[in-house]
């Protein structure tokens, strides 16, 4: 089992450990609600150093790149980052991750816990000749999460960097711990997400920083579970329950975010425009409020009546609503906000109505 450089500070903070993709990362540290809430409404830091991430060079590196995945980056310039995906021929979606272009390299980070699902698939395509070299940085480089209405303020206090006018997506580089750096806008929690990506080597610093920055505002190291609570509110998919090989990107609503209907040929992009030239998307990403129901699991199934009419993808209870919400994939018929269906789990029904996402959105 992997663990990231912090797996000691995890431990000294009382974490309690799971397993994702390979790597012990925390679940929580002891009390998930509470995590939460320091989201919400100060600081909180998370170590996302399980996750994919790759970074590729060479002259040809945006030529090749722009061949392969499903969205438009010739426009970008350093500093700006864009959703993309890697399709099947068939249209359907590999993985789900940010591009962030940089003079000299091009950085991938998931979006999602997928393990080497990105690097393995884009390795196939890099041809013999091609002018392109792809690192696999998934332990040489850490990511931190700096999430709530005080990142800002954590990140100028702990980098000496201003990020309160940066676009989502778009970065700025800084030198923490002696090492370069990438100070990333992101979409995470629903609050103001800053990613710090890294050398692996000072992520320790980068992390201390962070907490000696934080104290005054009260910052809690957050836990897998809280995570996830606070992306489902925030009506975020995932590579991984919900974006993988039984959807295309339009079923996700990823319209004008992930792939793009214009810049010409890429794998799987034939499916794609033709379900927006005819409108013939089968299902839809929903959200859904399930009353008085336990936290169903990836994958049971979603019935109108006694018809199975599609699954759950994701499911947690929101510290928020405090009611369990979910991310589903009703057939198109059945997926207007308003729509009352049922859950199937351990051979019990529970209702479920559909509500439009985000379920939380920041005053």
């Amino acid at each position: 089992m992997k663990q990231s450089r912090l797996h000691s500070q995890h431990a000294q903070l009382g974490a309690t450990f799971e397993a994702i993709t390979g790597w012990d990362m925390p679940a929580h540290y002891g009390d998930v609600a509470a995590e939460h809430h320091a989201v919400r409404q100060a600081v909180g830091i998370a170590d996302l150093s399980h996750r994919g991430k790759l970074r590729v060079t060479g002259e040809d590196r945006v030529k090749w790149l722009q061949s392969v995945v499903s969205n438009d980056i010739l426009p970008l310039q350093p500093g700006q980052g864009r959703y993309s995906s890697f399709l099947t021929h068939k249209g359907k979606m590999l993985t789900y991750f940010r591009l962030y272009v940089q003079s000299d390299a091009v950085m991938v980070e998931d979006v999602g816990e997928i393990g080497e699902t990105t690097f393995q698939a884009l390795r196939k395509f890099l041809l013999y000749g091609t002018k392109a070299k792809m690192e696999n940085c998934a332990e040489s480089w850490g990511l931190l999460l700096i999430s709530g209405p005080k990142a800002t303020h954590v990140v100028q206090s702990a980098y000496g960097v201003d990020v309160t006018d940066l676009q989502p997506i778009d970065f700025v580089t800084a030198q923490i711990g002696g090492h370069h750096a990438l100070v990333v806008r992101t979409e995470e929690t629903g609050e103001v997400d800053i990613e710090i990506l890294l050398h692996a080597d000072s992520l320790l610093a980068a992390w201390t920083a962070a907490m000696q920055a934080g104290t005054k505002f009260g910052i809690k190291a957050i836990g897998s579970k809280a995570r996830e609570a606070l992306r489902l509110e925030a009506g975020l998919p995932k590579a991984g329950p919900d974006l993988n090989e039984e959807i295309v990107p339009p079923e996700a609503n990823l319209e004008g975010k992930a792939f793009s209907l214009n810049k010409g040929c890429y794998p799987g992009q034939e499916v794609v425009a033709r379900m927006d030239t005819y409108g013939n998307v089968r299902r839809k990403l929903v959200g859904l409020v399930l009353k008085d129901s336990v936290i169903p699991p990836h994958g049971a199934k979603l019935y109108s009546g006694d018809r199975e009419v599609g699954w759950i993808s994701s499911a947690a209870h929101s510290p928020q609503l405090n009611q369990v919400v979910a991310f589903g994939f009703p057939l198109r018929d059945f997926s207007q906000p308003g729509t009352a269906l049922t859950v199937e789990h351990e051979n019990n029904r529970y209702p479920a109505t559909i509500q439009t996402l985000p379920f939380y959105t920041k005053l």
